[in-house]
């Protein structure tokens, strides 16, 4: 699969992208590769569940009992093993422009080189991948696909996404949830500056209609240790004011806050079987995916 299908990475992301593939090919051949279980139809495979029919729908997959019960009709859906699916749920809200000099890339683009670099692995691995964008909602998507062809328009929607709006993860996850239908890992890359109650509800949704969560939380390494040490008036994202600080009167206090916030984050995705990975955007692309997919590895995916 050539790098350059991923028309939206500059050569220096290009080059992180083949190291990447390089140094993380095993572990995802442990993870991503392999068999799992996902919906197909079929006679001949254990029945799972229902969905609604819809038009073009074979009829012969209708559960009449159902029908006769409840005056729906819904089709039954069956397990069987095949490969996997991964669908990528990419934040594209005001707040992940922001990037401070210690960082070559802002949150977005570096989550997005983080997402073109997945779905090139899963590519790789004859899975396949799908794309959200979302801020307070699903802003573009791009349909689940095996074709690694189809590499290019999801670097492509990354690429023009320019939307600049306020994040509401529940709402977004909620729709995201909604609109799957199959069973996929859901990876969310996301800085996640919300409420973490709100943002734990909204994940835990998507882990309740049986997806499989991943998070890769992106950072700035400014969010992170509050460098500054000269009066600062911060820009307000997301319809926030613009503050004035003296930073050395707030680090403490801010550094503390950040940790209660992150504490509280990470406990709760460890509590709801989400598996988390802080991402720093100062840090190589593929060392966020190589400790996330080495760990998944090591405890069995």
């Amino acid at each position: 699969m050539p790098l350059a299908a991923a028309p939206n990475l500059d050569p220096a992301a290009i080059a992180r992208l083949a190291g990447l593939e390089l140094r993380a090919r095993h572990v995802v051949d442990g993870y991503l590769a392999g068999r799992r279980r996902s919906r197909r139809r079929g006679q001949s495979v254990e029945f799972a569940e229902h969905r609604e029919y819809v038009p073009g729908d074979d009829p012969r997959y209708v559960d009449w009992k159902a029908f006769g019960k409840t005056d729906r009709m819904l089709l039954k859906q069956f397990e069987a093993e095949t490969n996997l699916v991964c669908t990528l749920a990419v934040d594209v809200s005001e707040s992940m422009r922001f990037r401070s000099a210690q960082a070559a890339l802002s949150k977005f683009d570096y989550g997005a080189c983080l997402a073109t670099a997945l779905a090139l692995l899963v590519y790789e691995q004859r899975d396949s991948v799908g794309l959200f964008t979302f801020d307070d909602r699903v802003r573009d998507s791009v349909p689940i696909s095996a074709n690694p062809n189809d590499l290019a328009q999801i670097a492509w929607t990354l690429e023009r996404s320019a939307v600049a709006r306020q994040s509401r993860f529940k709402d977004a996850f909620d729709e995201i949830a909604d609109r799957q239908r199959r069973r996929s890992v859901t990876v969310v890359v996301s800085d996640l500056l919300a409420d973490p109650a709100a943002t734990l509800e909204g994940l835990k949704h998507l882990h309740y209609r049986r997806h499989e969560v991943l998070v890769l939380h992106v950072l700035d390494p400014a969010e992170i240790e509050f460098p500054f040490e000269r009066a600062t008036r911060f820009q307000g994202l997301e319809a926030l004011p613009e503050v004035q600080v003296e930073p050395a009167g707030v680090r403490r206090a801010y550094r503390a806050a950040l940790q209660r916030y992150l504490d509280r984050l990470q406990a709760g995705c460890r509590d709801a079987q989400i598996d988390y990975e802080l991402c720093r955007t100062d840090e190589p692309l593929d060392a966020p995916l190589r400790r996330l997919l080495t760990r998944r590895a090591v405890h069995g995916g």
